[in-house]
């Protein structure tokens, strides 16, 4: 009777772990199949971003791109120049853009084990765009290259450099309202944000109504979002500092994964919960301020982008984070396109498309959280 019972035993555990090792061979199947399916999309997304425009629409455009490029007729094609520089460098800003966005959100959300967290909400897109506006306004009465030479190079990017210097305000000042005896407390970070996003909305409030005609148009304009300014210099300048925060944000995947089972358990673990909550802010402040002082205000992508990963497949971090680069920096670029061709020649404000999208979502989000808590609509 023992042996039996043993036996029992014995086959149970071993169907367990079977059971258990094909489970993990079908999830990482379906992880492998996720990532090869966003992957392709992004490269599609990128192919048609070039091929697809207000002056000319040609499939096979990147090929006739490429083609003059190895025979050398690259000052007689106008097709070259389309491609080379104006739709290429401004796919992948796209693709840089949306990817920093979409990851941004996804660490946020992590750390503050809140699914409505969002760089838009916790006032680093508005402490940028103060910068930009303010920069927008005074720029023409400031004489800066009269004191230092550096500035005459750097004019036409004292908007993104105010921009960022504005990002990192917002950050230190979330950040220092946050601690409460030297940590970060979760609902004061969220308060805080709230509290700069109105300052700022003030403060832009204030500029803009004192601000002239062609200044105001800049400002409306800026706070609309934009990628028609993308370059290969503003490219070359964005893609170290991106690729940076996304690296090292990948690199904070296990604290994470950690973090989302309790402050308190990730403790026990040797996380330092602090220190990751800090990192990963100043992180966010450097990808959304870098972002934003190249493309505007573009809100949402932060926010819609790990809802959708997270329904799809799972919460693990070490899928997340890349598969949210992937699909912010698709989802972006397809905006792109679309901002282009909708009212073409004129162009759409690219963030306009990004809120028409993303505000339901958020609206169907709240109401999914009324309905989970027991409230009725």
């Amino acid at each position: 009777m023992r042996a039996s019972a043993s036996g029992l035993v014995v086959a149970s555990s071993v169907s367990d772990l079977a059971a258990e090792k094909y489970g993990r061979i079908v999830r990482n199947r379906r992880r492998l199949i996720e990532f090869i399916v966003l992957a392709s999309g992004v490269l599609v997304v990128a192919w048609l971003g070039v091929a697809i425009g207000a002056s000319k629409v040609d499939v096979m455009l990147p090929i006739h791109a490429f083609r003059d490029f190895f025979l050398g007729n690259l000052e007689a094609s106008v097709t070259h120049n389309i491609v080379a520089n104006i739709r290429a460098p401004r796919v992948i800003m796209a693709l840089l853009v949306g990817a920093s966005l979409a990851i941004s959100g996804a660490s946020l959300q992590g750390v503050c084990r809140n699914p409505l967290a969002d760089p838009g909400l916790l006032g680093i897109s508005s402490g940028a765009a103060v910068g930009a506006v303010a920069m927008i306004l005074f720029a023409k009465h400031l004489r800066f290259e009269e004191f230092l030479p550096l500035f005459s190079f750097a004019g036409p990017y004292l908007v993104s450099l105010s921009a960022f210097a504005g990002a990192a305000i917002a950050t230190f000042s979330v950040y220092r309202l946050a601690q409460v005896n030297g940590d970060i407390q979760i609902s004061t970070f969220l308060l805080a944000g709230v509290a700069i996003n109105a300052l700022s909305g003030a403060i832009i409030g204030g500029l803009s109504f004192v601000a002239d005609d062609q200044a105001l148009r800049l400002i409306t304009f800026w706070m609309m979002g934009s990628l028609a300014s993308a370059t290969w210099l503003t490219v070359a300048i964005s893609m170290p500092v991106l690729m940076f925060v996304l690296w090292a944000i990948y690199n904070k995947r296990h604290a994470l994964n950690l973090i989302l089972l309790g402050e308190a358990n990730a403790r026990f673990s040797g996380v330092d919960v602090d220190k990751v909550k800090s990192q990963i802010l100043w992180l966010t402040a450097l990808a959304v301020g870098v972002s934003v002082a190249f493309s505007g205000i573009i809100g949402f992508i932060g926010l819609v982008v790990p809802h959708i990963l997270r329904a799809a497949s799972d919460t693990n971090y070490r899928y997340l984070v890349i598969n949210s680069a992937l699909l912010g920096g698709g989802l972006l670029a397809l905006a792109d396109i679309a901002s282009r061709m909708l009212i073409a020649p004129t162009e759409l404000p690219i963030g306009i498309l990004t809120s028409l999208i993303g505000a339901p979502f958020f609206i169907g989000l709240l109401i999914q959280q009324k309905r989970r808590l027991g409230f009725s609509l």
